[in-house]
């Protein structure tokens, strides 16, 4: 009886309803296909922290939830007026108002030394330090210093900037370091010949050896922070819909957005579940001293061989001082 009254009802409205039950079916998909969710209320009132590329996606939904729990955060971005945007919406939406704009391009060295240089005059302490920042598979271009865009981006910017953060993270120990990297790093290799991509580029295995980088250089900085209070950790955060797709044409294409977005949707993380890990990182009372590991989904996880490659972990280290310069004056 329920079949045949359902049949009967008008082609348009049987039409309707079977895609809202689709939609909805989707949606709960999303939901339930999101990973694992860090679900703790524990507050970090007082504690002071930075998180680059923060006026967008992860970093954006990053620095909403620490505000939520009474952190003072430091949005370290390219766009201030992207940033300032979005930190009026955090403000206004938690109820902090000890949330700050400070411009910091991870494509330039001298950028980062300044945003350093006034964070240092601001505050002595520095509790977690977010390195949220990226750029993925764009055309082949280089940063103001010279270093192909994701390699300087994703890994040398951010190398320079935690070395010299890290006299406030000693002071406000114990404190973190959270690296964003990807399962990528998985298929990543360290061109030794060709770190720069000067000979070949190819987008996305310039992309997986900076996420490996990533890797490296959180287990090779774990072991020289040992004893200090100091613990920095590497993420996952998963397949998240955030701009940093912006240069994967095919991905942005009609045919995708018609025949492949509808059907990948619901398996892709929005980012706010792509937040879930880093919060579990930087939060997680019983992680205080957990240091030079690698999460995925709230949990623990395997890096690749190569990124446990003691020899290259210190080889990249040597290359990323001298390029970045960094011992030379550091402010």
């Amino acid at each position: 009886m329920f079949f045949s009254l359902f049949s009967s009802l008008p082609k348009p409205l049987l039409i309707g309803s079977g895609l809202a039950a689709a939609f909805g079916a989707s949606v709960l998909l999303k939901e339930t296909s999101g990973g694992a969710k860090y679900s703790s209320d524990v507050m970090i009132e007082n504690k002071v922290v930075i998180i680059t590329g923060s006026n967008t996606g992860i970093g954006k939904e990053t620095a909403r939830d620490l505000a939520g729990r009474k952190a003072k955060v430091y949005m370290a971005c390219r766009d201030m007026k992207k940033c300032e945007a979005a930190r009026e919406e955090i403000v206004l939406e938690t109820g902090n108002k000890y949330v700050y704009c400070r411009k910091c391009d991870l494509a330039s060295m001298e950028s980062i030394r300044k945003f350093v240089k006034q964070f240092k005059k601001e505050e002595k302490r520095l509790d977690i330090l977010i390195n949220n920042a990226g750029v993925m598979r764009p055309p082949y271009s280089k940063t103001r210093d010279g270093f192909e865009l994701q390699l300087g981006v994703n890994h040398m910017g951010h190398f320079l900037l935690t070395n010299l953060l890290l006299d406030n993270l000693k002071q406000s120990s114990p404190s973190r370091i959270i690296n964003i990297s990807s399962i990528a790093h998985m298929r990543g290799k360290i061109n030794k010949e060709d770190l720069n991509s000067e000979t070949k580029y190819d987008e996305a295995d310039a992309y997986a050896q900076s996420k490996l980088a990533n890797v490296l250089f959180t287990i090779e900085l774990a072991k020289r922070l040992e004893g200090t209070g100091v613990t920095v950790n590497a993420v996952h955060p998963g397949i998240v819909d955030t701009e940093i797709n912006r240069h994967m044409s095919f991905y942005n294409s009609w045919v995708s957005t018609i025949f492949i977005k509808p059907f990948v949707w619901p398996f892709i993380k929005n980012p706010k579940q792509g937040t879930h890990t880093v919060i579990y990182a930087s939060c997680k009372p019983e992680l205080e001293k957990v240091s030079g590991k690698y999460f995925s989904n709230c949990e623990e996880s395997e890096v690749s061989d190569l990124a446990k490659d003691q020899s290259l972990q210190k080889w990249l280290w040597a290359v990323s001082e001298r390029w970045t310069r960094l011992n030379e004056t550091k402010n």
